[in-house]
């Protein structure tokens, strides 16, 4: 049958308008000022509670079933204050037609918050003759303090061990101001000109306390001299804590002060550190907090709980306006579990002590223009943490499970179960979200199945990750990634003295980022790690721009592939003023590491460092590694099945990795292999840009690159735009090189 062509329009417009009455959205309005429980959640009548909107949602769902709109909870401004998590279950999410939608009114600002509002009127004086002796003089006419037991705050949190390779733990009781944390009062203060004045020297070790990490379940704490006379005014206080490196400059630990002995000039630690304590090396060093006898700045706080006694000092003077909130919620403070198709956009969550918000499992969740600060541990954190079975169980020793909506030791578990699927869901997105002053890390993107190499598809883009190591450091970084198939994109990290990505898995996507003023004030960190699993490969890092990281101090490296990392392209990114002793590119006798086609300006040493360290510093360690029994031969064996599918055929340069060379002792993976350096720009280096430690078992392959003092060709290399010319000289000397996109990296659009 042939139709009018009127006939053809008229069906179309009737389709059009049937679409749009079928799938027009019904609508639940939230309104903490003006809202009642109550209320129908109209426009006119909303709720006043986001629980009373997500029954609203329930009830429709209940009553319609399967949903043949979309439906959105339309949230007005307002301080939202929940005394459990808002959690999202599948009875709560959409289909790809009908999503569920939670936002903020266009021009709202709404606050999510895990804490209680403390009233300005809440501060007064203080007068106790008892507390004004304990104070710094200059603090006594400027601290205030509340009494918390009147606002029924009893639950305070206290303060446990943390730090690297122990659990990851709710915080303590945090206090904000005005939306910035506020510091718990410490010695030394921050802030100094000179960055290593923040922090105490550790003196000589006298006993550097049991080493958990060989096996020694002794418990004993450490003895040391101290460094600093002012330790001398805290013998009375009852629960001083020191955190810093305490051997390693990547191994921060949070550790209670069990005694001070002014007459040794002692501290002797009430529990141990991993490695032991050691002294020497400019990072081995702490701070103490949690002292009421250092609030001597504006901005600092202290809790005694015993009394239930707030004491602050304010950074301005106290309105009736002025924002005091105390973190209380230790669950999540959202929490999507087994929900599909639904959006968070717009919301501000905050002031929770654990995770900010946490997403388990379910698929094509977005979280979207969400800011999330001011929480105890990480801000937005994907798939399951896990607990150990007991306290005292070390790295190499650990057994646990995993659990839902908690960090704990996930990353203990990660390390002996790398291909851990941590069902972290798929297809989700984060995207322009800004995530700042967390206690552990920024954003944890996980997904996708490594044993299978199924890919999990999530991504964030877009999204500012800063100040995201108020507690726990090492490991806990601007973004980590673990699973298989996940894509970062478009996201600038800054602002740590630590780690900028860390990556676990395979076959993920870094590309577009911007990655600065990280990496400042630790030891053999980078801005992105990956390391110690021959299996993570497929992972590409490219078109990013990498720029002010590291500490000439230290031993840092840009793209940091440690112990036996294999796989990954390092393509297009641009390097500028990056302080690193040990490389753009370093690993540790990596197989298929590829830098091609990247641009680095002003290096303050080598461009790739590859090091033999098998036949080094850890010659004594091989057994341990590649042995019956060894680390990498079981990431290769149990953990994944290297030599079968899907393995064996989508990275057959793997197969040999185990092979034994001849005499038996030796493994094919001790030595680097298929490693490319090829085609990279070098711009004012003094140094040559490869550099080869330990002999002739460090391996590179390096072809048509061209190192310069003059510019090559950049649009305005003075201001730092790092674009090329069409008739840039660069594309002379090496032939082939791709000109790369400096214009599209970090946010967009482009600040």
């Amino acid at each position: 049958m042939t139709l009018h062509p009127f006939s053809g329009r008229l069906i179309v417009i009737l389709f059009q308008v049937c679409f749009v009455l079928f799938s027009s959205a019904q609508v639940f309005y939230v309104d903490a000022v003006k809202g009642s429980d109550q209320n129908p959640g109209l426009k006119s009548k909303p709720v006043a509670s986001l629980g009373a909107a997500q029954q609203l949602v329930r009830q429709y769902k209940d009553k319609h079933g399967p949903s043949d709109k979309a439906i959105e909870v339309i949230i007005r401004s307002g301080l939202y204050e929940l005394s459990e998590p808002l959690t999202f279950i599948s009875i709560d999410g959409g289909t790809s037609l009908s999503p569920v939608i939670w936002r903020a009114e266009e021009g709202n600002h709404v606050v999510v918050s895990g804490g209680k509002s403390i009233k300005s009127s809440d501060f007064v004086p203080v007068v106790d003759p008892q507390i004004l002796a304990i104070l710094p003089e200059t603090a006594r006419s400027k601290v205030l303090y509340a009494d918390l037991r009147r606002s029924a705050m009893d639950d305070l949190g206290r303060h446990v061990q943390y730090g690297h390779a122990l659990p990851v733990v709710p915080a303590a009781a945090e206090l904000y101001f005005n939306g910035e944390p506020m510091v718990l009062a410490r010695y030394p203060n921050a802030g100094h000109q000179k960055k290593d004045d923040d922090y105490i020297r550790i003196g000589t070790v006298l006993d550097p306390g049991s080493v958990p990490r060989i096996g020694d379940k002794s418990a004993r704490g450490a003895l040391f001299n101290y460094t600093d006379l002012r330790h001398e005014r805290w013998i009375k206080a009852s629960d001083v804590w020191l955190q810093g490196t305490f051997n390693y400059g990547f191994a921060d630990d949070f550790i209670k002060v069990a005694a001070i002995d002014t007459t040794r000039k002692t501290i002797q630690l009430s529990t141990p550190h991993l490695y032991g304590v050691a002294s020497g090396k400019d990072f081995q060093q702490y701070v103490a907090i949690n002292l009421l006898e250092e609030l001597d700045v504006a901005g600092e706080y202290f809790i005694d709980r015993k009394a239930g006694r707030l004491y602050f000092w304010p950074p301005a003077q106290l309105q009736s306006d002025s924002e005091i909130t105390l973190s209380i919620l230790e669950a999540p403070v959202v929490a999507l579990q087994g929900v599909a198709h639904l959006k968070l956009k717009g919301l501000t969550v905050e002031a929770g002590r654990g995770i900010g918000i946490y997403m388990e499992g379910g698929e094509s969740n977005t979280i979207e223009n969400c800011v999330v600060r001011n929480v105890g541990t990480c801000g937005i954190f994907m798939g399951k943490g896990a607990r150990a079975l007991s306290e005292d169980m070390s790295v190499d020793d650990y057994r646990g499970y995993a659990v839902s909506g908690e960090i704990g030791s996930l990353q203990n578990h990660l390390y002996n179960h790398t291909a851990w699927n941590r069902e972290a869901g798929k297809n989700h997105s984060i995207v322009g979200c800004e995530v700042y002053n967390t206690g552990s890390g920024g954003i944890y993107l996980s997904g996708g199945d490594k044993r299978t190499l199924n890919n999990g598809n999530n991504l964030v883009e877009n999204c500012s990750v800063h100040h995201y190591n108020r507690r726990n450091k090492f490991t806990w970084s601007g973004i980590n990634v673990d699973g298989c198939g996940n894509v970062v994109r478009h996201c600038e990290v800054y602002d740590s003295d630590w780690q900028g990505m860390y990556v676990h898995g395979n076959e993920h996507l870094f590309e577009y980022n911007e990655i600065h003023h990280v990496t400042l004030n630790s030891d053999d960190t980078s801005p992105w790690y990956i390391g110690r699993d021959p299996s993570d490969r497929g992972n590409i890092v490219r078109y990013n721009y990498f720029h002010d990281c590291g500490n000439s101090e230290r031993m840092n490296m840009g793209v940091y592939c440690d112990d036996s990392s294999t796989g990954v392209e390092v393509y297009g990114n641009v390097f500028s003023n990056m302080k690193m002793k040990y490389g753009m590119l370093f690993t540790n006798t990596g197989w298929d590491l590829v830098m091609r086609n990247n641009i680095v300006v002003n290096p303050m040493s080598h461009t790739y460092v590859v090091s033999a360290h098998y036949y080094t510093w850890a010659a004594g360690g091989v057994e341990a590694t590649f042995g019956s029994k060894g680390l990498i031969r079981k990431r290769l064996t149990e953990q994944v099945q290297f030599n079968k599918s899907p393995y064996a055929e989508r990275y057959p340069d793997l197969l040999t990795y185990l092979d034994p060379l001849p005499g038996g002792k030796e493994w094919v993976g001790m030595r680097s292999k298929g490693n490319v350096f090829e085609g990279n720009l070098i711009v004012g280096s003094k140094t040559d840009p490869i550099s080869l430690l330990g002999g002739e078992h460090a391996t590179v392959k390096s072809s048509n690159n061209w190192t310069t003092d003059q510019d090559p060709g950049f649009v305005d290399m003075e201001k730092g735009n790092f674009s090329l010319k069409t008739n840039a000289e660069v594309f002379r000397k090496i032939p082939g090189f791709q000109s790369v996109p400096f214009e599209k990296m970090g946010r967009y659009p482009r600040r």
